[in-house]
């Protein structure tokens, strides 16, 4: 009979073979919504110690075992449609930071930050039908073929680093143009980084997430083509990128692209890029998260998040699609805490968007199987060209 491995720890421990620190450090700090502790300590608790240490306005903070933390993503996807569900912290002083973020998060989503007025009518009309669903399409469809995209598995670093090549080959002889990989040192997967450099300071960025997740355990090499979830959004981006660079076009702002890593396990690539902006005092004044683009699932075309999100930008938004893409309907969705990318920004008091595929009650079943392949959008990126045009306009106008 083998003995519990809380057990022999107990045992460890009380003969001095191992440390109280290291058996602490089988702990982490996460921050989730309210709405979700329930269901995570009904199905987990019996498994896993789990310590609820704080909870105000609507977010709970919680200490749990770090083998618990696929399970915690598991009830995010299937019982609250949230694609990330809950913010990793590496410490308890963090994880109280965000706690007390409260003013930086409504000063995020309160106040204007840039000037929204549309008068770049005569570019936004010449570069949109440059946006062709079938590069959309090719895109999804590489990203895709590979197994998964996990933050912790070899195909995850490589569905990056042919990202990295790809958008390096749209324009290798532009001095304005580079593409990095920012290593993070706490897992495999880089982030992916593009930058068209303007005049000025004012910095635009378009991310989505590059990794993907599948199944509850041996996750390094489980099925995850994330075709919806997040090849779409990165497709997406990526599509306005190509646009971009291939008509020449020369910004005023700082234009910057992002496949960030680690967004199914508690946002944890955004967060980093985020907070590392705020630490350089980036003079970010608009952020627009593509996070699933490609399932038709509503009657309306896109639906804005209008939670952890800024409002005037939203409007923004809404503005853009109204002058740009006739015949598209939109709306406003909730997506709850920590539901995406966009959140990560928001909390670092950053003006963040993130339009949406479908109603949340919408979205595609799919995701986070190995079923999650293009042939659920019929298999076209017919619905993502919409989101890569209000993309493209959200730039070239936001730019001036």
């Amino acid at each position: 009979m083998k003995a519990s491995k809380t057990l022999i720890t107990s045992l460890l421990l009380s003969l001095g073979l191992v440390s109280h620190s290291a058996f602490a450090s089988e702990f982490v700090y996460i921050t989730t919504g309210q709405d979700m502790t329930t269901e995570s300590l009904v199905h987990m608790k019996s498994n896993h110690p789990m310590e609820i240490v704080k909870e105000e306005n609507g977010i709970s903070l919680i200490k749990v075992h770090k083998d618990s933390l696929e399970d915690i993503s598991h009830v995010a996807h299937e019982e609250h449609k949230r694609c990330g569900g809950y913010i990793f912290h590496n410490s308890l002083e963090e994880a109280q930071k965000e706690m007390n973020s409260t003013a930086i998060k409504a000063f995020a989503k309160e106040v204007v930050f840039a000037d929204y007025s549309l008068d770049q009518e005569v570019t936004v009309q010449n570069l949109l039908p440059e946006v062709t669903e079938i590069k959309i399409r090719e895109t999804i469809l590489k990203l895709s073929s590979f197994k998964n995209r996990y933050y912790q598995s070899r195909t995850g670093v490589e569905s990056q680093d042919w990202l990295y090549d790809l958008w390096k080959s749209f324009a290798p002889n532009r001095s304005d143009f580079t593409v990095e990989k920012y290593e993070h040192p706490s897992w495999m997967q880089p982030t992916v980084i593009a930058t068209i450099k303007g005049k000025s300071d004012e910095t635009i960025v378009i991310g989505g997430h590059g990794d993907s997740i599948a199944g509850f355990w041996g996750r390094a090499n489980a099925k995850a083509p994330g075709a919806d979830d997040n090849a779409s959004g990165i497709a997406t981006l990526t599509e306005v990128l190509r646009v971009l660079l291939n008509s020449n076009y020369k910004p005023e702002k700082t234009i910057q692209f992002m496949s960030y890593a680690a967004e199914e396990v508690g946002l944890r690539g955004s967060k980093e890029m985020a907070r590392m902006y705020k630490g350089q005092n980036k003079n970010v004044i608009g952020v627009l998260q593509l996070d699933m683009t490609n399932y038709n699932g509503s009657s309306l075309d896109i639906l804005l998040v209008n939670d952890f999100t800024n409002e005037a930008q939203n409007k923004f938004l809404g503005s853009l699609i109204d002058k740009y893409l006739p015949g598209v309907s939109w709306g406003y969705t909730k997506c709850g805490y920590a539901c995406s990318d966009h959140a990560s920004w928001t909390g670092e008091g950053f003006p963040a968007s993130a339009p949406f595929e479908a109603e949340k009650r919408d979205m595609n079943g799919h995701i986070h199987t190995s079923r999650d392949t293009l042939d659920q959008s019929d298999g076209t990126a017919d619905h993502a060209q919409k989101f890569a045009k209000l993309a493209l306009a959200y730039a070239l106008e936001l730019d001036r």
